[in-house]
Parts: C-alpha cells; structure tokens; sequence
C-alpha cells in the first residue's frame, strides 16, 4: 500500500483528520487535570485525616487500581464498539465519578458530627477516585493507540507525544485547582479544604457530559494500526500471540516501572518540597507578596506560599508546594513539546533511552540530599519523564496491526505500579526522610533505559519506522 499521500495527520487516502486529532487530544487534557489534582491530594488527607505518607499513598493505589481493573474490559470494549463507543463509555463513566465526590463530602461532614469514622469518609473519597480512574482507563486504552494511527506511521511516536502535551497542559491546571480546593483557608485561618474539594470533580462531571455528545456527532474514523509483522495475513486457524514480541512484552513491564516512578514522584512533590527545600530567604518572600500587591487578580493565589518552620525558619507551606506542582508539570510540558520535535528527527529509542538515563542522575542527586542541587533536580525529573510514557506505549504497539488494540490495554493495565511504588516510597520516607524515598525511582528508570536501549534487539527492527528486511516475521 502506497504511503506517499500520508503526512503528520492525513491517510493513505489523503483524508485530513487534524480536527479528529484535537478533539481525541481534549481527552489527554481532561485526564491531565484529573492525575493533577490526585498529586497534590496526599497531604490534604495526611493532614485533614491525621494519615502517614505510606497510609495516603492509598489515594495512589485507588487510583491505578482503577486502570488495573478496567484495562482489559476498555480494550475488549474498544474491539466491540470501535474507538468512538469506547471513549463515550469511559467519558460516562468518568462523570459517574466526579458525581460521586458530592456523597462523597457529605459523608466526610458526619465525620464532624461524630456519625462515621474518619476511615469511612477516607474509604468513600477512594471509591470516587476509582471510578474517575476506571473511566480514564478506557480513554487512554483507546486515545493512545488511536493518535498513532491518525497519520503516517513515520510520525507515530511524533503524535502521540503532542497528544500528550495537552496531557502536560492539564497536569499544570490540576494542582492549581487543587491548591485552592483542597488547601483553601477561611478568614480564621482555618483549612475548608473538607468542604470544597468537591467542586472540581462535580464541573469535571458537567464537562465531560458535554464532550460525550460532541464525540457522539462528530466524526471520528476507526483505522487498524498498520500490520508491519503480517500477524492479519495468518490463516484463521492460526493463532499469533502478542506475547510472541519481546517489544511488547518488555513495553508491558517498561511502562509499569515507569508509572511507578512517576506517581511516587508525583504524590510526594509536596512532602519533599515541605521538608527537604533549604530555608527560604527573606527576600523571595518578600518578592512574592510583593507581585501578589501588584497583581491583584492573582493575590489570592500569591498569598500563604510560606511559612515559618518547625526550626523557626521561613519554609514553603502546603499551598506553596502545591502551586510549585504545576511549575513541575509545566517543565513535563516543556519536555513534551520539545520532545515531540526531537523525536521527528531521532530514533524513539534512544530517545527514551537518553532520557531515562538522565532520570537516574536526577533521583541519585536528590538521594544524595544536596540542598537546593537536589531541588532543581526534581524539576529536572519532571522534564526528562515528560516523553517517557507515549514512546513506551509507540514502541510496545508497533507493527502489531488489529491487535493493537488487545496490546494497548495490557500496556494501559501496567499502570498499576503506580499503586505500588507510591507505599514503598512513603515507608522509605516514614522510617528515614523524604530524599531517601527517591531510591526506589531511580531503580524503576534504569529499566526503562535497559528496555529503550535494547529496544531494536526485542523488535528485530532499526526504529520506529520501520522493520528490518532480516526480521523474519
């Protein structure tokens, strides 16, 4: 099948599916600002429900235990329904969640009462994170592998990090959103981070109702992924197994240790930045109220970044962390979109190897606990995780035609250990410090460096383009 007519998002029949493309990229940013806000969710409930660093990172393992339990169904889903069906389905779903956060809040304001234990509440606010993430598991399970299909196969790993850099956008907007949600204050000084926090997930429900119906109108093609192992061609009878590929297989268990790097990277942003950032000078608190003074429409957000310690030193408080979260995440977007451009022009590959690479050096500072060197080196992680991600889940579907499909949701069910690492990161830092926790990371990114590398081994192909004439497939 020729391929000249194609391009970044035109198909072999010259058909331009830009507009399709945003309207698939919107979902990247829904489930953005939804994973922004679980990350600066820890300290909220450590706080409010008097919990351990390992007792919060329950929010964690509600949350990827949604993707575990659902990826399969989103994937059967996705074969019986087709990607339109199957996104209407998780984006339903998603709003059944964001609802559920409003029982959810009654339930913690009996706590108060002394009608139920500060457990049920926690117990009721993990239910809603796991139906929002049971939805956001059928988007992902079909927009991922979706995006790699809408244009030239050349430009897969091109597209799917665009995609994802709307994820960034959202992951910036969510710990914003969280900040004033979760970590609001009255004029007594008292925290009403109980009583507001669901306010977000009720207009995400609104939301995504809405995009459901555009989704059901719109135009949205269902395209096989190209075939490059002839797996479609086989007889009826014959039976081809995606665990055959050891670039899948190893994409499976790559992307597993990458999410569990990251959501224990993420869910303690705050903690380490609270307790491991070197005193604050007088003068940036200073600087700080000042551009509050200045810029009106932003004071609320300017105020309360620090507070005095427990040393009786100036230190970020909770809201400044939290604020801080989204300057993370604009760094991830910052890696996205400059990753999207370097992988027009090199290998996927070494790419992701380079990158995580980078990520070892980075958790190995921060473990070494070198003031503000440290720091600077959790915002550097931010940016080197930023492709990992969509270049695992390019290179694990490669070439493997329909069953794409089957393949993208067991590479979406890996998700999981980010319910994992979360637990053994905070018992790290309950029993020694936060800057010890970054151990666990910095192991997890020296796998996904050994799978990037050794990634034209396991798939018998130069890159991404393309598979090499010897393969033998």
């Amino acid at each position: 099948m020729s391929t000249n007519k194609k391009g970044l998002f035109v198909l072999n029949d010259g058909t331009n599916v830009l507009f399709t493309f945003i309207l698939v990229s919107s979902l990247f940013l829904l489930w953005g600002v939804c994973n922004g806000m679980i990350d600066v969710m820890d300290k909220h409930f450590q706080e409010e429900l008097n919990l351990s660093k390992s007792q919060s990172a329950w929010v964690q393992f509600a949350h990827y235990l949604g993707y575990f339990l659902m990826s399969m169904p989103a994937g059967w889903l996705a074969i019986k329904l087709g990607y339109k069906g199957g996104i209407i389905s998780g984006l339903l779903l998603v709003a059944v969640g964001g609802f559920w956060f409003i029982p959810a809040t009654h339930i913690n304001e009996m706590v108060q009462q002394g009608a139920v234990s500060p457990t049920t509440a926690f117990v009721a606010y993990l239910f809603g994170v796991c139906v929002i993430a049971s939805g956001l598991t059928f988007l992902e399970t079909i927009a991922n592998p979706y995006t790699t299909v809408l244009g030239d196969q050349r430009y897969a790993a091109t597209r799917i990090n665009l995609a994802q850099s709307c994820n960034g956008v959202g992951w910036i907007l969510g710990p914003l959103i969280g900040g004033v949600f979760f970590y609001g204050k009255d004029a007594a000084g008292h925290s009403t981070g109980s009583q507001t926090l669901y306010i977000p997930y009720m207009i995400i429900g609104f939301i995504v109702i809405g995009i459901a119906v555009i989704f059901y109108f719109a135009n949205v093609p269902d395209i096989k992924t190209e075939d490059d192992y002839h797996l479609d061609d086989s007889e009826p009878t014959v039976s081809h197994s995606i665990w055959t590929h050891k670039h899948f297989v190893f994409a499976v268990a790559a992307q597993f240790f990458y999410v569990a790097a990251q959501a224990g990277i993420f869910s303690f942003f705050i903690n380490y930045m609270t307790a491991e950032t070197p005193p604050i000078p007088p003068a940036i608190d200073a600087g700080v109220k000042s551009l509050g003074a200045n810029i009106g429409f932003l004071s609320n957000w300017f105020s309360g970044w620090f507070e005095t310690g427990k040393s009786g030193l100036l230190a970020l408080s909770n809201k400044g962390a939290s604020n801080l979260v989204s300057f993370g995440a604009f760094c991830f977007l910052v890696g996205r979109f400059t990753g999207a451009g370097i992988l027009k022009k090199y290998s996927a590959h070494k790419v992701l190897g380079i990158y995580a690479l980078m990520n070892v050096l980075t958790t190995l500072l921060v473990f070494l606990k070198l003031g503000w060197i440290s720091v600077i080196c959790v915002f550097l992680s931010y940016f080197f995780m930023s492709i990992m991600f969509p270049t695992i889940f390019a290179l694990g579907i490669f070439g493997l035609g329909v069953r794409a499909k089957k393949a993208s949701a067991y590479i979406v069910m890996a998700i999981m250990g980010g319910a994992i690492l979360p637990k053994l990161m905070g018992y790290i830092a309950d029993k020694f410090d936060m800057s010890r926790g970054f151990i666990m990371p910095m192991f997890c990114f020296i796998f996904v460096a050994f799978y990037a590398l050794n990634w034209p081994k396991f798939s018998n192909a130069e890159s991404l383009h393309g598979v090499k004439a010897t393969a033998g497939h």
